[in-house]
């Protein structure tokens, strides 16, 4: 300490002390002069022609911002640190303090050349200045950290969408120097990664970060280190079961309905069959719109199709309902015409029926007054086709067709099958789903 003394307000000197200052960071030794910058060709890597130079790397993950399965990439914000050793920039210290820079003297000394292997865009910040730091050791140790925004490929395998997790990796490798210049490794192993707790995704739960180390062959240049950050992701499915799989169950089941509607109100299940086979259409539509076209299916795929064809099943049900209806209407109707006593068949209390001819002793009002009633259609339309085929001549005509066994279907028990086949199947096929993707 140097004592110095100056004069006060009533013209006594008191003394003032001061402190010897640090030649690192004194004001009249410039950095660059200090680190002997212009002494040494720093375009060449430290040791020059010897061993490999040993650098240390280390990340903290700042934010995983996007993850696109469209474009097939995502996108990181980080901190990525170097750590190498220089022995050109030592300096002497009496502190043993490092000296800090900004990215104005990073341009002039050697630092590796570190890139992102598959990256599409990477960026340094710069507000409000360049985010580089660098940080310079007595002994020559250099940290070298920067803050930088990169999007880089991840290969998804979407055949489980939306039930799958997806594992990305980030590769960091030098350009230029092969393993026998510059050797690249994971400064603290594993917990080389560091990331932040409030890391969230809205799709995804993030599962695990991890890191690894491996040579890339390049068949012109070489092999080079390769560092990889990992990191598993698990979709979440609660979006995926309120925007897709519960519309398309509902959609299902209100297909069912038409079930239970007389199969006279064409215009009642027409246009409901027609609206829930265009609703999962738009379902799907939607669905493979905010999708990559990949060239195999997905298992979202398999639930919305299954789904349809129950849909499309049930109109056709209808369809075939109302063809036999009017195939057997018009069978009756020519049966009814070549009965021997037609005019009376209407009247029940009239109709006298020969038992040699219909092969009944007497035939009970009750069992023939509700004829062409909707209530019991089907039990009549059978006693309508015994009577007509009890006639030989009459059997003879009706079995040279070829249709004749349709007179014998009961077109009510498809409605009634369809009831419980269409259910059964389609809570069996869910059962299988989940448990297959689950």
């Amino acid at each position: 300490n140097k004592q110095v003394t100056e004069r006060n307000q009533d013209g006594w000197r008191s003394p003032i002390y001061k402190r010897s200052p640090d030649l690192t960071k004194s004001p009249v030794t410039k950095s660059e002069q200090l680190l002997r910058i212009d002494d040494h060709d720093f375009t060449m890597r430290p040791a020059f022609g010897g061993p490999p130079i040993p650098v240390g790397v280390d990340v903290q993950v700042e934010s995983i911002d996007t993850i696109s399965e469209v474009d097939m990439d995502f996108t990181m914000t980080l901190y990525l640190r170097h750590y190498w050793k220089d022995e050109r920039l030592s300096f002497p210290s009496t502190t043993n303090q490092s000296m800090t820079f900004d990215s104005r003297l990073v341009k002039k000394i050697w630092v590796p050349d570190m890139f992102f292997v598959h990256s599409k865009r990477s960026f340094i910040h710069d507000t409000t200045t360049d985010n580089v730091m660098l940080r310079v050791y007595p002994d020559g140790n250099v940290l070298y950290s920067l803050r930088v925004t990169v999007t880089a490929m991840c290969n998804m395998d979407l055949s489980r969408f939306p039930l799958d997790t997806q594992t990305c990796s980030l590769e960091i490798e030098s350009y230029a120097y092969t393993d026998d210049d510059l050797m690249l490794y994971w400064k603290k192993g594993n917990e080389s990664l560091n990331t932040d707790d409030r890391i969230s995704l809205s799709q995804f739960l993030i599962q695990k970060f991890h890191t690894t180390t491996k040579l890339a062959f390049y068949s012109s240049t070489g092999w080079y280190n390769r560092l990889y950050i990992h990191f598993t992701l698990r979709r979440h499915i609660f979006f995926f079961l309120l925007q897709t799989y519960f519309p398309a169950t509902l959609m299902v089941m209100l297909s069912w309905v038409s079930f239970w509607i007389d199969r006279r109100a064409v215009p009642a299940r027409v246009p409901l069959g027609i609206t829930t086979v265009l609703t999962m259409s738009t379902i799907i539509t939607g669905v493979n719109a905010s999708m990559p076209r990949v060239s195999y299916i997905k298992a979202v795929d398999i639930y919305l199709w299954v789904s349809f064809v129950f849909v499309f099943l049930s109109v056709i049900e209808y369809a075939a309902v109302n063809y036999l209806s009017t195939v057997q209407e018009r069978k009756e109707r020519k049966l009814r015409e070549r009965l021997p006593c037609t005019c009376g068949i209407g009247n029940p209390d009239e109709m006298m029926i020969d038992p040699q001819i219909t092969g009944y002793g007497s035939m009970d009002v009750n069992t023939t007054g509700n004829y062409g009633m909707p209530e019991n259609g089907s039990r009549q339309e059978r006693i309508l086709a015994q009577v007509a085929l009890n006639d030989p001549q009459i059997t003879g005509q009706v079995k040279a067709s070829r249709g004749y066994v349709n007179i014998w279907i009961d077109t009510h028990a498809i409605d009634k099958y369809s009831r419980v086949v269409f259910p059964g199947a389609y809570i069996l096929f869910n059962i299988i789903y989940w448990s297959i993707y689950s």
